[in-house]
């Protein structure tokens, strides 16, 4: 007896149903365990990643109440040996290269200058340390040695942070133009003491102190909206 079309289509959808099914139960026979090993492994890796976080957080809050305390300790002018030991070992680059950097302060403002030209360099020579922290290295440090180092050195050694836009645009140009004024270079020094003593990004004692120093060299008086200070009587 023939078959209807809707009962057709009602045994084709049993059929397909069954090969399923069939097909199902197959795949588990055959691949069940791998399934269930990969969603354990998943789950494993999840769980992993949730202690990583809570680990991770837990961690950079520790090593940020061990700098905390590091500081305290060279407000006073010391420094707790043992702390940084501990800070340049478990502290992650960050931390590591601040703490770095108190250290050569530290020494710095006891006039251990070979001590802190070291530690400045130290910096300089970390693969790991971050390029904000580098370049504040490499000023400090030509800050320090600049007495001993030749104006053209000082000049190359500075020029990629000599930008107008600058986040060290100020204490970079303000060592550039006074290397430019060892070597003669009247010019060029007042053109750059000038921009610097109109930088609205550059802190304002060192504004006025460019600004001075453009007054000085026979500069035009800079306009009180740039910051400026008054032409000197």
């Amino acid at each position: 007896m023939a078959l209807s079309p809707y009962e057709t289509d009602a045994l084709l959808r049993e059929v397909d149903e069954a090969v399923r099914q069939d097909d199902m139960a197959s795949f588990w026979l055959k691949y069940g365990r791998v399934v269930l090993v990969a969603i354990v492994l998943g789950l494993a890796a999840f769980g992993g990643w949730l202690y990583w976080q809570e680990h991770r957080i837990s961690t950079a809050h520790e090593n940020s109440e061990q700098f905390a305390t590091l500081l305290k300790s060279a407000g006073g002018g010391t420094l707790d040996q043992q702390l940084y030991d501990q800070i340049a070992k478990d502290g992650g680059p960050a931390y590591r290269t601040e703490a770095a950097l108190v250290k050569a302060a530290l020494a710095a403002g006891k006039n251990e200058t070979k001590a802190a030209i070291a530690d400045y360099d130290a910096i300089l020579n970390d693969a790991d340390a971050l390029p904000p922290m580098k370049e504040a290295a490499l000023i400090r440090k030509t800050t320090l040695a600049f007495d001993t180092m030749k104006p053209a050195e000082v000049i190359s050694t500075l020029q990629p942070l000599v930008v107008p836009d600058g986040p060290w645009f100020g204490s970079a140009g303000e060592l550039t133009a006074l290397a430019h004024l060892k070597m003669g270079q009247r010019a060029e020094a007042t053109k750059l003491f000038e921009a610097i003593g109109k930088a609205t990004q550059v802190p304002e004692t060192l504004r006025l102190r460019a600004g001075q120093m453009a007054s000085a060299l026979g500069a035009a008086p800079a306009s009180p909206a740039t910051g400026a200070p008054p032409p000197a009587k």
